[in-house]
């Protein structure tokens, strides 16, 4: 059996850090705690785990603060959480069963980040990260934010999944100080750097700066295919909040050149013609999503709703703005297929019962007239 190091860079992180290790305790063979400058408890609680935990003074630089949590692992693989972090039981059971069965010629196992859930606690925002990868291998992390491990050689995909458990939101403003420290020594970002800087000044709600390194990211044409899909999505949010429409409709189709249609950019159309009153043009492009199949092995941002439950929501609205009740009835039983308890598809049905009685009364009212 391989063994693993679990290496983690950690600040402040007393709620939640516990309850991460514990998830990997008994599969980790060690745990190794890089802390960047905790004033709290995190350090104490980290040592009821390993007696690994080394202080790394705090630089603005993701990459380097894990990148020297990883030169402290010694086994032959190497993963990495957050805090906020959980293996559910499910995947505990899954990473054993990787564990086992790898036999040294896997370099990087891709695993699913689970990050969205709705009130039932579906997933319904995830994607792909590298997470457990090949020590012998001295991949290394990049970018000061929004880092990555560059991995390559044979690299599997696996249904192991991480689940995102947030219990405190970030320090406000922390990336987006990062960014602009480096541009404001004269540093360049890269494709990537571009691109998640936009996103912090969209998040930030500077949305005219942040079209203009949406713009600068996807005009460079070097960008992941992925970013470029979504950064497309964001680029149209930051015209439709200034009041440019059809920028925001150029915005959204331009994300066609990259690859088919996804259903989030779909959707995202079919919310612009619906906004403007349009639901003949709204219903085609959530009908489009609705059609779409989900592409395969994709590591980027996925959103489930999308491919499924929102269309048939809007589809129900749409047509029942188009004097198309049964059609609209129709949809609203295809979104409960997806999710049978949902509140709003309660809600239209009691909407439509209510319409067909209604639409009685009145015929028996005039027969009887």
């Amino acid at each position: 059996m391989k063994t693993i190091s679990l290496c983690m860079i950690v600040k402040n992180e007393e709620a939640q850090l516990a309850r991460c290790l514990s998830s990997v305790r008994g599969i980790a063979d060690e745990i190794l705690i890089t802390d960047t400058g905790s004033t709290d408890a995190t350090k104490e609680i980290a040592r009821q785990f390993t007696d690994k935990v080394f202080d790394f003074p705090w630089e603005d630089d993701f990459s380097k603060a894990r990148n020297a949590s990883f030169a402290h692992a010694s086994m032959e693989y190497i993963l990495w959480l957050d805090a906020d972090d959980v293996l559910l039981e499910d995947d505990r059971k899954k990473l054993k069963a990787l564990k086992e069965s790898l036999d040294g010629t896997v370099d990087a196992v891709m695993m699913q980040y689970h990050t969205g859930f709705d009130a039932a606690g579906n997933v319904t925002f995830r994607y792909y990260r590298e997470r457990l990868v090949k020590r012998a291998r001295h991949f290394v992390w990049k970018e000061p934010v929004h880092e990555y491990l560059e991995v390559y050689g044979k690299v599997i995909q696996s249904a192991i999944a991480v689940t995102h458990q947030k219990l405190k939101s970030a320090v406000p403003g922390r990336n987006l100080a990062i960014y602009e420290r480096i541009l404001a020594e004269g540093g360049a970002l890269s494709p990537r750097g571009l691109y998640y800087y936009a996103r912090e000044l969209k998040d930030s709600r500077q949305y005219e700066k942040s079209t203009h390194f949406f713009e600068q990211f996807l005009d460079g044409g070097k960008g992941w295919v992925e970013d470029q899909i979504t950064a497309c999505e964001s680029l149209a949010v930051c015209y439709a909040q200034m009041g440019q429409r059809e920028k925001q409709l150029q915005a959204l189709t331009r994300s066609f050149v990259y690859d088919t249609p996804r259903a989030e950019l779909c959707c995202a159309l079919g919310y612009a013609w619906k906004a403007a009153g349009d639901y003949q043009k709204a219903a085609f492009w959530f009908r489009l999503a609705l059609s779409l199949q989900k592409p395969k092995n994709c590591w980027g941002f996925l959103r489930e709703d999308c491919w499924g439950y929102i269309p048939c929501m809007e589809l129900t609205v749409c047509y029942d703005q188009l004097g198309m009740p049964d059609t609209a009835e129709q949809c609203n039983e295809l979104a409960a297929q997806f999710k049978p308890d949902d509140a709003a598809v309660q809600y239209n049905r009691t909407y439509f019962r209510a319409r067909k009685q209604a639409q009685a009364d009145d015929s028996t009212a005039v027969q009887k007239a």
